[in-house]
């Protein structure tokens, strides 16, 4: 049961996740700003965060070594950039593919692994990869020529630039969350992430107040849902899984927020998105049992003053 319990949390947290891309849309519709609505999400998420993270693991944030609070602030900043350039991505083109080509960090956390770490890759997570990355090319490639989005072009490539950003997050948390507990790390990389957005869209000159009052509550939603339960129950599984795993694993995003934005907005599926998908869901499969392969992880013992790792 202990084993099987870090994939259940990676499960619940992407179909959590999978809300974010709808929340936002309805934000944007509200018209709050791309960098606004990053800016707040993570804002609420940190202030929400902090009372806890203080009482359960004010000792670890104390004493947190240099190099770890550097590490951390670095995280914070590809988490900033990602969430910046994901959330614009989504006014120029539709849910489906900006979702999709966000999730391509597979491709990135494995040539970085291979690259940086020296990592030697199962062929299942090869064969993963290359179907998921199949998969997002084909729903690219579908909304490209059925689009009624602004500007396609201009989404993909931030959801690219989103993909490579939230690559650098993931590859850095996998390397703390190996010491640093759950709450300490999300704690130190939210705040940073909040600060960080909160600086551009004021330098950017986007507004943070003046919106209608249900904007507000979407804003919250998004730091609540998406943020504090979804990323959170990722982080947590980085402790656990391989930071490539988990990567290919969030691709089942795109197909959740498909689903849900076929309910709320009427986008429609085209057989090559399907077909797609299915590509997706049979990488992660793939990638699965590769995982299950494994031996489980040395994790170091709870600290309980720390709170839970």
């Amino acid at each position: 049961m202990t084993r099987l319990l870090p994939y259940a949390v990676l499960f619940a947290g992407v179909l959590i996740v999978s809300t974010a891309s709808i929340l936002i849309r309805y934000a944007q519709a509200a018209e709050v700003p791309s960098l606004s609505i990053a800016a707040w999400r993570l804002a609420l998420a940190a202030l929400l965060l902090t009372p806890l993270a203080w009482f359960r693991a004010g000792p670890e944030l104390r004493s947190l070594r240099r190099r770890d609070l550097l590490l951390g602030v670095a995280s914070g900043a590809f988490l900033a950039a990602h969430f910046a350039s994901w959330i614009s991505s989504l006014a120029y083109t539709s849910v489906a593919s900006s979702v999709a080509l966000v999730a391509t960090n597979p491709l990135w956390v494995g040539l970085a692994s291979i690259l940086f770490f020296r990592e030697r890759l199962g062929w299942r997570i090869l064969v993963g990869i290359a179907a998921t990355l199949l998969g997002t090319l084909l729903i690219g490639l579908s909304d490209q020529m059925s689009s009624s989005a602004p500007a396609p072009a201009l989404g993909n490539a931030l959801a690219l630039v989103g993909a490579v950003a939230a690559s650098g997050y993931l590859l850095i948390g996998r390397d703390l969350r190996r010491h640093l507990s759950v709450l300490a790390y999300i704690y130190v990389v939210y705040s940073t992430a909040a600060v960080a957005l909160v600086l551009w869209a004021l330098a950017a000159r986007q507004p943070l107040f003046g919106f209608p009052p249900y904007a507000y509550l979407l804003l919250l939603g998004l730091a609540i849902g998406p943020q504090l339960l979804g990323h959170t129950a990722i982080n947590y599984a980085l402790s656990a899984l391989s930071a490539t795993f988990i990567a290919i694993a969030i691709l089942g995003e795109p197909v959740g927020s498909a689903l849900l934005a076929f309910v709320a907005f009427g986008e429609r599926f085209a057989p090559l998105q399907l077909a797609g998908f299915v590509l997706l869901l049979a990488g992660i499969l793939i990638a699965s049992q590769e995982e299950a392969r494994r031996p489980a992880p040395a994790i170091r013992p709870v600290d309980t003053r720390y709170g839970s790792r």
